[in-house]
């Protein structure tokens, strides 16, 4: 499956933005999908998961109760609304599919080429 990462950009703190993830090339609902980032110098972590439904969620802690992860499968598409932006969330953020449904990159086998959010102060 090719992943397709778009919707990054520069914003001030407090603000929004929505990512979305284009997915092509196999059946999208099979799999679940996740949000990863990479700030400088700092290496990629979790940043929410839905599994293959959109029935459940995982969120990291950092992120909890200001990102929404959402898929729309007859789109072959997942978001990350990402509300209240705070600086320290500026970075690349990827997408991925791949099972199973989890926190860890390892349960990942498809990634998109990530894109840039920049969160200004």
């Amino acid at each position: 499956v090719q992943l397709q990462a778009s919707g990054g950009g520069l914003v001030q703190a407090g603000g929004s933005l929505r990512l979305s993830c284009a997915a092509s090339g196999h059946t999208f609902s099979i799999y679940a999908m996740g949000w990863f980032r990479q700030a400088p110098g700092k290496q990629r972590e979790f940043v929410a998961a839905i599994n293959l439904s959109g029935g459940s969620t995982y969120y990291a802690d950092s992120v909890k109760g200001r990102f929404t992860i959402s898929r729309d499968n007859a789109k072959n598409t997942a978001y990350l609304q990402m509300n209240s932006l705070k600086p320290e969330d500026t970075a690349v953020y990827y997408c991925a599919a791949g099972l199973p449904f989890g926190r860890s990159e390892k349960g990942y086998q498809y990634w998109g080429q990530g894109t840039l959010v920049t969160v200004s102060s």
